[in-house]
């Protein structure tokens, strides 16, 4: 069953309200047995549940573990993702909740139900609950993360967005993946270079994750270089100051350090983003070498950036490779998916490679 999205404005619209919300469970738990409303900490999960609470329509969480559980209903932490299951146990599992939520329900026959959670998950439970006659709807079909947190923000006044502490400086630390891909989707967060080199240099001598956007004339200049479309906003993202492994040895990179020195201060042969925006401009401009001057100039009218610290240096690769899979930039190349821009931008990269 194919659960689509009523969208205006590039957002899903509120469709009158349902007579049950089910919310999916995530993977970041506390350590030890609680409510079930409780035992989820996400910020994508905090902001489901304070939107299913707000609704005062009654509400159930879907537990890749233990099936259908009411919000308070006490569960011990677990490891089980829906998506790693079998499609046998996909199949009984959505079954079993429907069964269960009749039994706590009552009659589903012309219930309108909305699913608050992944893909994986509204597809197991949307057949069996349709067949005991409930009407099934999945408000967020088909957006990633940003956009899911951005809809609840923006839809209940009192979701808040993730706060902010300083101009430069992205917000609190964190360690919950969700957090930190909020955070850097927060394009009206990215500050200038000019901004990001005037700000407060001790602070940003932490390692980190950062996201760099592009204004609208910067990605034309972008799409003529590739001869593909590049859309302003959020193009690339990366990290500073990641332990390597498995030597296990200490980085001393920070994000004062990785934007200052390297992206807006350094050589194209020792950044990968400035190779990658050189590559492009050269290609734009018929140059067969990359004018770092122009660059730097060019960087500094059309570009943005977003940090956020991070005190786990030990976890911040892992960390990256979750937030990049989840917000996907168009310009970040390693270990990324395959698509036109990514083909394209490596044939440009290659005259224009570290010299030896």
């Amino acid at each position: 069953m194919n659960c689509q999205p009523i969208v205006v404005d590039g957002l899903p619209e509120a469709a009158p309200p349902a007579d049950l919300i089910l919310v999916g469970c995530v993977k970041s738990k506390t350590n030890a047995p609680a409510a079930a409303k409780d035992l989820y900490v996400s910020t994508l999960f905090r902001r489901e549940r304070a939107f299913a609470e707000a609704s005062s329509r009654p509400w159930f969480i879907l537990s890749a573990e233990y099936g259908l559980v009411a919000p308070d209903e006490w569960l011990s932490p677990y490891e089980r993702y829906l998506p790693d299951t079998p499609p046998g146990y996909r199949e009984v599992w959505g079954m079993w909740v429907a069964e269960r939520l009749a039994m706590l329900a009552g009659n589903l026959e012309g219930t309108v139900i909305d699913i608050h959670a992944g893909s994986v998950y509204a597809e197991a439970v949307a057949a069996p609950l349709a067949g005991k006659g409930a009407t099934v709807r999945c408000p967020l079909a088909g957006l990633g993360m940003g956009r899911r947190l951005q809809w609840y923000a923006t839809r209940h006044p009192t979701l808040t967005p993730v706060a902010r502490v300083a101009p430069v400086v992205a917000a609190a630390m964190s360690t919950d993946t969700d957090a930190v891909v909020a955070q850097l989707l927060d394009g009206a967060a990215a500050v200038s270079p000019e901004t990001f080199l005037a700000g407060d240099r001790r602070a940003l001598a932490v390692p980190g994750l950062y996201s760099w956007w592009i204004d609208t004339d910067g990605a034309a200049d972008l799409s003529r270089g590739l001869g593909l479309l590049v859309r302003p906003g959020l193009v690339y993202a990366g990290l500073a100051g990641a332990t390597r492994w498995p030597s296990g040895k200490r980085s001393t990179n920070t994000l004062w350090s990785r934007i200052a020195g390297m992206h807006l201060g350094g050589r194209h042969e020792f950044s990968t983003f400035r190779r990658t925006l050189g590559s492009i401009l050269a290609a734009a401009e018929s140059h067969h070498h990359i004018d770092e001057q122009h660059l730097t100039g060019w960087m500094t009218r059309h570009l943005a950036v977003r940090t956020v610290a991070h005190p786990d240096a030990d976890a911040l690769g892992h960390l990256e490779k979750q937030v990049l899979a989840a917000i996907d930039p168009p310009l970040n190349l390693q270990g990324m998916a395959a698509t036109q821009i990514r083909s394209q931008l490596r044939l440009l990269r290659r005259p224009h490679g570290r010299r030896t």
